[in-house]
């Protein structure tokens, strides 16, 4: 018999997501605030009597942000389907290939993510100079598979591993080659985890800031996180320019994380389960 959460369970729930939520709720806030109201008395007042939406006019009018916005989409979306599509095979390979070293060469990918960014960041960037891809597309997406394709390799091997080895042997009593097996049995049992890893791959790209800080110098190459930190000017900082562009680049993520949170809890859950 199930047991009933008290009264103290909720309270301790709405508290630790009033926590959770209070950065996002005042950066909204400050978004709609006038600019009288961003500084002196009325600064730490969580409400406004004269909500106005001229930030996130100027955000649009005064600032390329659509442009920020197309290179963090462009990148984050191919940077998701390459690594997606690289992890899987890799993944696939890890969790039914026998060969030696299996589990050193999955300890290894997975140590490839512990590796601090800036103790990478000056060989890579030597590397796309020498080759020519700074300040283009090409220059961010190499770089953010150095930490996004070893986690989906590692999340990705889970999956693969719960789905039963009979299917594959089936398969094989009936004709169909290895990638035949791969596309049409194996994948589509694994979509809910690569969904869940593309998910992951794609919001770990979008707010990626310090590749993009140092590659992609070009203002048209820029990506939404270098745009909005580069608002402020010499004398002055636009919070409220900033407040309405955080909450325009949160929002999309927010939405598409609640509109597939059952998809995300049951990838993230099912390799965790054995039947």
């Amino acid at each position: 018999m199930k047991k009933k959460a008290g009264p103290l369970f909720y309270i301790f729930l709405v508290v630790f997501v009033f926590f959770i939520m209070f950065p996002f709720l005042w950066m909204l806030i400050s978004s709609v605030k006038p600019l009288t109201e961003l500084f002196g008395d009325k600064a730490f007042t969580p409400y406004t009597s004269d909500p106005t939406l001229k930030s996130y006019i100027s955000v649009f009018v005064d600032y390329p942000f659509l442009r920020y916005l197309w290179n963090s989409a462009v990148v984050s979306t191919i940077t998701t389907v390459y690594t997606v599509l690289v992890a899987s095979f890799a993944a696939y390979a890890i969790a039914r290939l026998n060969f030696r070293g299996k589990t050193v060469i999955l300890g290894l990918v997975l140590s490839v993510t512990m590796f601090p960014q800036i103790a990478t960041i000056s060989p890579i960037y030597i590397f796309l100079k020498n080759l020519g891809l700074t300040n283009s597309y090409l220059g961010l997406i190499i770089p953010y598979t150095t930490f996004t394709l070893p986690l989906s390799i590692w999340l990705l091997v889970t999956f693969f591993r719960k789905i039963p080895s009979d299917l594959e042997e089936a398969a094989k009593i009936d004709g169909a080659t290895l990638m035949q097996t791969y596309w049409k049995v194996i994948m589509p049992l694994a979509v809910p985890g690569m969904f869940t890893t593309a998910i992951l791959v794609f919001i770990a790209a979008w707010n990626e800031f310090l590749f993009a800080l140092t590659i992609n110098t070009e203002e048209k190459y820029k990506t939404v996180p270098i745009g909005i930190a580069m608002f402020q000017g010499q004398f002055t900082i636009p919070w409220g320019e900033i407040a309405a562009a955080t909450v325009v680049v949160t929002v999309p993520l927010v939405i598409m994380v609640l509109v597939f949170q059952r998809r995300i809890v049951s990838g993230l859950t099912s390799g965790s389960v054995k039947e």
